[in-house]
Formats: structure tokens, sequence, C-alpha cells
């Protein structure tokens, strides 16, 4: 069977749907269980439930915004294998959107409002990334996903303790975001310019404060 060439119409229809699914699909099909499935929810009063929601909207963005870069760098990567790996970790990180999605729903909340904007602003950095070079653009990835996980980091320790079942997706991700940095690495990787992290870590400031609460 041949596979067919997408024209630079189909290739943008294909980016459309997929920003599409990720913005307005809070909790779209996971490959796999949700890390909390055998976890008892809590007994959180009415503050920790605002808490816990509040970070895992957080964390909720963070994967519309990991599907965005990873989105935007396979769209210009000039690597077929390359391309093959983001796509594959981007499937990976739905997962991840899945989860934060569903337990969002339990604490009887909703994802961001600003969801289209996170995930224009991402889709454009990472295709800026990518356009730059592939090196660069695996850089990028590990930047990120160290900065994710140092966040995911502080989430575990901020978390109330009664919610185990918000604990075990964001350990769970915590663990995917290392390896998916560690894979980046092992294919050629290229530090960033000092100054790109400082404005990734200052972004992600602006980012959290205003997705905790919208």
């Amino acid at each position: 069977m041949t596979s067919r060439t997408l024209s630079p119409f189909d290739r943008a229809l294909v980016e459309i749907e997929r920003a599409l699914e990720t913005v307005f699909v809070a909790a779209p099909p996971a490959s796999q269980p949700s890390p909390a499935q055998d976890i008892a929810d809590g007994d959180l009063d009415e503050a920790a439930r605002r808490h816990s929601a509040g970070l895992m909207r957080v964390n909720h963005v963070g994967e519309v915004c990991a599907q965005a870069l990873y989105f935007g760098q396979a769209a210009v990567a000039r690597d077929d294998a390359l391309r093959a790996q983001m796509l594959a970790a981007a499937a990976e990180e739905t997962d991840h959107l899945a989860w934060c999605g569903e337990r969002l729903a339990e604490l009887g909340s909703r994802a961001s409002l600003l969801n289209p904007l996170w995930y224009a602003g991402a889709y454009a950095i990472g295709a800026a990334a990518g356009a730059i070079g592939d090196r660069l653009s695996l850089g990028f990835v590990v930047e990120t996903e160290r900065q994710v996980e140092a966040h995911l980091g502080e989430h575990l320790e901020t978390l109330p303790v009664g919610d185990q079942r918000s604990r075990a997706i964001v350990r769970r991700m915590k663990e995917d975001e290392a390896r998916h940095a560690e894979h980046a690495l092992a294919a050629g990787a290229r530090p960033l310019p000092s100054p790109i992290p400082t404005l990734m870590r200052a972004a992600s400031k602006v980012m959290k404060a205003v997705a905790y609460r919208c």
C-alpha cells in the first residue's frame, strides 16, 4: 500500500484539526488508563478542592501547550525521524491531557478559558524553534521538559495531602517528562542560548498564575 503525499492545504487541515481537538476536548480518549484509577478519592474540604483544581488546571494548560509545541516543531522538522519522535511525544502528552481533564471534572472544575490563546502561542514558539534547526528544536524540548518536571515537583509538595488521585497523576507525568528530555538529549539536542531559558521561566510563571484562576 502506498502512502499519500499531503498537499500544503491537507497539512493545514491536519493542524487545524489537532488544534481544535486539543483546545476544545478537555479529556480526549487516552491510550493508557489514568494512574489514579485504583486510588480512592480523599475527603477534601472546599478550599482544598479549589486548590487542587487550580493546580490541575495549570497542569492541563501545560499539556495543551506541550501538544502545541510538539505539533509546531513537527510541522517544520527537516528530519523524518525527528518529526516522528515529536509526534510520538505529543501522543503521550495526549494521555496527560486526558488524565488532567478527567481529574478536573472529578474536582467539579473546568479547563482554562484561555486554552485557545495558550495553544496558539505555544504552537508559534514551537514552529519558530523548529525553523531555526532540528538540534535547537530538540534543545527547546529538553529545556521545556526540565522546567515542566520542576513545576510538577512543586505541585507534589503543595497538593493537599488528601488528594492522592491528583498526586498519582502528577507523579506519573513528572516521570514521563523526564524521559522526554532524555530522549531529546540522546537525539542530539543543542543547549539553548542563556537568555532563552530565563525568558521561558518568566513566561511560565505568568501562565501558571493566570491558569490557576481561569
